[in-house]
């Protein structure tokens, strides 16, 4: 299993933001101004929090998936992180990774 993930952050200002990475701890440290680097847009808008995540295959997989929720209204991006909450019963810890099921 790969250790890519999507993940999507809450701004303060209340807006999302949705990336990739290998190591969601470094990143929203990053995003949140505790270590160098972290997106353009997240930097004025600190703090973030992690509020939705899922492991994907490789790379490739988790583009793909990025790339789709990219495209998603902000309802639908609320509606998927409402569906996590529901699965986790409040756990925030940035550890948990939802895995969807595969599609045939």
């Amino acid at each position: 299993m790969s250790d890519w993930r999507i993940y999507m952050v809450r701004c303060v200002d209340g807006t999302l933001y949705t990336g990739i990475t290998t190591d969601i701890k470094r990143r929203l440290a990053q995003h949140n101004g505790v270590t160098k680097g972290g997106a353009r847009y997240t930097r004025c808008r600190r703090p973030v929090e992690l509020v939705w995540a899922e492991q994907c295959e490789d790379r490739s997989e988790a583009s793909r998936r990025e790339h789709a929720v990219k495209k998603l209204t902000r309802q639908e991006k609320l509606t998927l992180i409402t569906l996590m909450a529901g699965v986790v019963q409040g756990h925030h810890d940035a550890e948990f990774i939802n895995k969807p099921e595969r599609r045939s």
